[in-house]
């Protein structure tokens, strides 16, 4: 009988924070990097090794201790509460059921931060996306004055263009919470994450992988100093 009990009480307290919202309890020195898996038909698995690459040179850097493995997560699912981190890319469409939006949203809102890099082609379905997540807010243009430029390596100068694409003059975008937090990053006419591949998979020179690996530390150092 006490059993069952319990059993109640833990299934209302686990429904009780679902409705409440959960909150972000995972450490990024403890659970590392994410990738998010997503609908749609686009490729959201391509380059598998960016994530691993840029933890391991962001702990040569910055002296810090960050899992190798990359997670993968589901935007459905509880366990995006323990990522503080998850990164987004691919080339074509994404879509996000209703549950997923309010999800992320919820993740987002109390501590989540999502990088997206668009791998060419999914800059509509990713803003259209967003959009439902947040119909309140705007993607924000950033300039090289913000912050992430210049928290550790120097991108005074702008966002750097690892991969021509459309030979478009490359941009980074943010969405900010309420209180000025940067909950989502977005970089696009870029495609910096294709510079964090192993050096055989895009042949990337060596100068040009060290310049998209030092803005991803940009980008890391920069959540680990706002906390």
């Amino acid at each position: 009988m006490r059993y069952q009990i319990n059993r109640v009480v833990i299934i209302l307290v686990m429904i009780l924070g679902w409705s409440l919202g959960l909150a972000v309890t995972g450490s990024i020195n403890q659970i590392g990097f994410a990738r998010l898996q997503y609908d749609g038909g686009g490729d959201w698995y391509n380059d598998p090794e960016v994530l691993p690459n840029l933890a391991k040179h962001v702990n040569s850097v910055l002296n810090t201790n960050f899992p190798i493995d990359q997670g993968t997560v589901k935007a459905s699912e509880a366990k995006l509460f323990d990522y503080p981190f998850v990164y987004l890319t691919g080339h074509g469409n994404i879509r996000f059921s209703d549950r997923e939006t309010e999800n992320l949203r919820n993740w987002l809102l109390r501590g989540g931060f999502l990088y997206a890099d668009d791998d060419y082609g999914m800059d509509e379905a990713f803003r259209r996306e967003i959009k439902r997540i947040f119909p309140e807010y705007d993607l924000l243009e950033l300039d090289a004055s913000f912050p992430l430029f210049s928290c550790f390596f120097d991108f005074s100068s702008g966002l750097p263009k690892i991969h021509e694409h459309d030979a478009r003059a490359p941009q980074v975008f943010g969405i900010f919470d309420d209180a000025g937090r940067l909950m989502l990053l977005y970089t696009y006419e870029t495609n910096i994450s294709d510079g964090w591949a192993d050096p055989e998979t895009h042949k990337d020179p060596p100068e040009i992988r060290e310049t998209a690996l030092s803005f991803g530390t940009n980008i890391i150092y920069y959540l680990i100093q706002r906390k």
